[in-house]
């Protein structure tokens, strides 16, 4: 009987060691693919103004994270000082993830998108929602001092 015992505790030891084996790599397959989320966004340039050497506006799709299908629209406003532009502000365009990313991607994406070179400076925006649906109404904003404020 005894051979037949340590038969079942070898038996025994060499499963749990497969388990955590088993465990230890799927932690690590976990592990990655959860790092695979933290990447950063992916973005595309959809618009850019320059009005004057006051300001450098610009629209920016970013891929949501969490459903391939939706985009956020990043609005950055860039004043131009000691030579270079740098980043005075930022707002988000509408929702975060209300647009969808393949038609703000494509062509025809900006239906509109209006500046002008005056302090306040007035900015409108309208975006392809789909092909089918067609443009949204246009959103209205005003850059003062290098900030956005929604008009």
């Amino acid at each position: 009987m005894r051979p037949i015992r340590e038969h079942r505790l070898a038996r025994r030891a060499a499963t749990a060691g497969l388990t955590l084996m088993t465990a230890a790599a799927l932690g690590t397959a976990g592990a990655t693919a959860s790092s695979a989320h933290t990447a950063a966004p992916q973005t595309q340039q959809i618009a850019s103004s320059v009005l004057g050497s006051t300001y450098k506006i610009t629209l920016t799709a970013v891929r949501s994270t969490q459903d391939e299908y939706a985009a956020s629209v990043r609005m950055q406003v860039y004043t131009h000082s000691t030579g270079a532009w740098k980043e005075s502000d930022r707002v988000t365009v509408g929702e975060a993830d209300g647009w969808f990313w393949y038609p703000l991607t494509g062509d025809g994406a900006v239906c509109e998108f209006s500046t002008a070179s005056t302090e306040p400076a007035p900015v409108a925006v309208s975006l392809t929602i789909t092909p089918s649906i067609g443009c949204s109404g246009s959103l209205h904003y005003v850059v003062k001092q290098g900030k956005v404020y929604a008009d």
